[in-house]
């Protein structure tokens, strides 16, 4: 018996004997590589599970030159957007044996510091920044030193840097045509900011005016908060132009808009009609049931994560715009015009 079983601590070679394997082809499978054939990938992975193998994550990084960790830049955590989005993330970068470490770029921000320097200074392997950053130019010096792709918005375009959103001009035409389609002509569209915010607003206008309703297209900027959706609605719902319908810009921004409605005494939908966008798990509780645009954020995830990967195999691959398509999803919060 060697010394490591004596001492009840396995090691790459105790799992080698077990799976009847060679430690070079053990630490293949403990990298996931591609090049072991699944019949011997099975036997390493049940010699580690007999033995209780763990690999040391520190000799690991040593040897490979590599943490195994990706960071995750988060626009802010309480989005719940961003929960379906990490869930295709993580699910990708799990099975090829990557750990995530998350950050609030709004928290750093407020508290001057940089975004990005923390990922370095922990040396992760690679950066994905997840939503419209109050810094995105902060991302250039975290590009020139490692991968980095760009998730759920469209900014910043930085050489070698991929970009996997929402297709966020279709997603705002479909909830504008379907307002239009239900016969709604007086339309509000709760506004946001950033690359998205802008693609959102310029695609409601378009289609407006594309229908011939430029004239009823009303537009009223928000913070994409809910208290920031509230106070839109009220602004527009006090005005001299009412709407019957308001898309908003985002699901938390509807919530706020819902609120609004139901302290002014209207009944939505038989008052006003209330679209969103995201499909958040807020969107689907039973007593909202709020129409929404669905933009496949787990699918973004899995994408960008995709994109992280091929990086690292090609670091200089030419970088991209990945666009994934919404659809709508029509609930309870939109009817015809009363």
């Amino acid at each position: 018996m060697s010394e490591a079983q004596s001492e009840g601590r396995p090691t790459i070679r105790t799992v080698a004997e077990r799976a009847g394997v060679s430690k070079s082809l053990v630490s293949l499978v403990l990298r996931g590589s591609e090049q072991v054939r699944p019949e011997k990938r099975e036997a390493v992975l049940r010699a580690m599970a007999e033995l209780g193998y763990r690999p040391n994550a520190a000799a690991r990084s040593l040897s490979e030159q590599r943490t195994r960790t990706v960071g995750v830049l988060l626009n802010d955590l309480r989005n719940p957007w961003f929960v379906d989005l990490l869930d295709g993330l993580n699910s990708l970068l799990h099975d090829n044996g990557l750990h995530m470490i998350l950050a609030d770029g709004r928290l750093n921000r407020r508290i001057g510091q940089d975004l990005t320097r923390p990922f370095l200074d922990l040396q992760v392997d690679g950066l994905i920044a997840v939503g419209t950053l109050p810094d995105p130019a902060a991302l250039g010096t975290a590009a020139a030193r490692i991968p980095v792709v760009v998730a759920g918005t469209r900014e910043p375009v930085l050489p070698g840097v991929d970009v996997v959103a929402n297709d966020d001009e279709h997603g705002a035409r479909l909830a504008t045509e379907h307002l239009i389609g239900l016969g709604h002509r007086a339309i509000a569209h709760i506004a946001g900011y950033g690359a998205v915010g802008d693609l959102r607003r310029r695609s409601f206008e378009a289609t407006m005016h594309a229908h011939g309703l430029a004239d009823d297209a009303l537009v009223e900027p928000s913070d994409m908060t809910e208290e920031g959706g509230y106070r839109a609605t009220v602004r527009l719902l006090s005005g001299p132009r009412r709407p019957t319908a308001v898309f908003a810009v985002n699901d938390i921004a509807s919530v706020g808009a819902l609120s609004a409605a139901d302290e002014l005494g209207l009944r939505v939908p038989r008052d006003l009609s209330v679209v969103g966008y995201d499909n958040t798990s807020i969107s689907r509780l039973r007593h909202l049931w709020l129409t929404t645009v669905d933009t496949a954020s787990h699918d973004v995830g899995r994408r960008a994560a995709r994109c992280l990967l091929d990086r690292f195999t090609d670091p200089g691959r030419p970088a991209g715009v990945h666009l994934s398509t919404p659809t709508l999803e029509i609930r309870r919060t939109t009817a015809a015009p009363s």
